[in-house]
């Protein structure tokens, strides 16, 4: 569940991913090609989603902030272990990780990251894979409205009209949703609040730093983790603990497994191929998964919800191939 975020790119995924610096560590680790890693990432990416709503609304273990903690603690060990074995996390070598650097720039973007997670991964107790993508695509225009807010960033025309095209694709993609749930709606707005804030406060807190994706989960799983047990007593108490065996440990591990790999195709995905070539990428695999979730979970999606995420699409194409500017 736990899902890379590129720079300016939404996922989402089903776990936002850990913090990546728009100066991402381009080192000589191992390399795939485009063609090779691309559709690897499509397959990782769409497969944690739907695992997780699966795990979720099939069989029936909604415990969203219990899983996710399971994640990051996972991935707190998988990098650890990788770092002893591999090459994949040299780029730790290069981060000075001072207290300070940890309680003004680590801490408040983990925490973020903490609540970005779980009400993602809770909208899906109340929302379909598909509805939860198109809401997604206004994560650009959150980053936008947060930047233009504190004067981080000077509006123009043509950020207006990408801001006008994904928020009227989303109006229409939620006017044209059979089974909305305000509830849900709300969770996944805050969802979309606490992501976009992260990455606001990435460029601000982090600027210059290098991590690349693997590397930032490294120091987030941690911090996260432990910040989600000490709210887990107060959400899901021991709830998860009693009906673990309704998931099945072969569920949880290949779970987080999945997740874990993502991450790591992540590394080797932000060094091949054009922005443009990631931005497709990106969209083909959200495209995907809406597809995906009318044909295995038997989504119904109406034409004013297709009508109304092309158009978010189109505005979100445009803000990447922009670069936000």
């Amino acid at each position: 569940m736990l899902e890379v975020k590129l720079d300016n790119q939404n996922s989402q995924d089903v776990l936002p991913s850990p913090v990546s610096s728009t100066n991402a560590r381009q080192s000589s680790k191992p390399s795939l090609s485009s063609t090779a890693i691309i559709p690897i990432w499509i397959v990782l990416s769409s497969s944690v989603i739907i695992y997780n709503n699966y795990v979720y609304n099939t069989l029936q273990f909604k415990y969203p902030v219990f899983l996710v903690t399971w994640h990051l603690t996972f991935a707190a060990i998988g990098t650890r272990v990788l770092q002893r074995t591999t090459n994949l996390l040299d780029g730790a070598k290069e981060v000075h990780m001072s207290k300070e650097l940890f309680l003004r720039s680590i801490l408040p973007i983990g925490l973020l990251f903490s609540a970005s997670l779980i009400t993602s991964n809770t909208a899906y107790l109340y929302l379909s894979v598909a509805y939860i993508q198109m809401l997604k695509a206004f994560v650009p225009v959150a980053i936008l409205l947060i930047s233009w807010t504190f004067r981080l960033q000077e509006p123009n025309k043509k950020l207006a009209m990408i801001v006008f095209m994904i928020s009227s694709g989303v109006a229409l993609a939620s006017k044209g949703e059979m089974k909305f749930n305000l509830v849900g709606f709300i969770i996944q707005a805050a969802a979309v609040a606490f992501e976009a804030s992260r990455l606001v406060m990435i460029q601000i807190l982090l600027h210059g730093l290098k991590m690349d994706p693997l590397v930032s989960l490294h120091y987030y799983a941690p911090v996260c983790a432990l910040i989600n047990l000490t709210i887990l007593p107060f959400t899901e108490g021991m709830a998860p603990f009693l009906e673990i065996m309704k998931a099945g440990p072969w569920i949880l591990l290949s779970n987080a497994s999945i997740a874990f790999l993502l991450n790591i195709a992540a590394v080797f995905l932000v060094g091949v191929g054009s922005g443009l070539i990631l931005t497709l990428a990106g969209v083909f695999k959200d495209i995907l998964l809406v597809t995906g979730s009318v044909l295995i979970f038997g989504t119904f999606i109406s034409p004013l919800q297709i009508l109304g995420y092309a158009i978010a699409l189109g505005g979100l194409v445009l803000f990447k191939t922009t670069g936000g500017k």
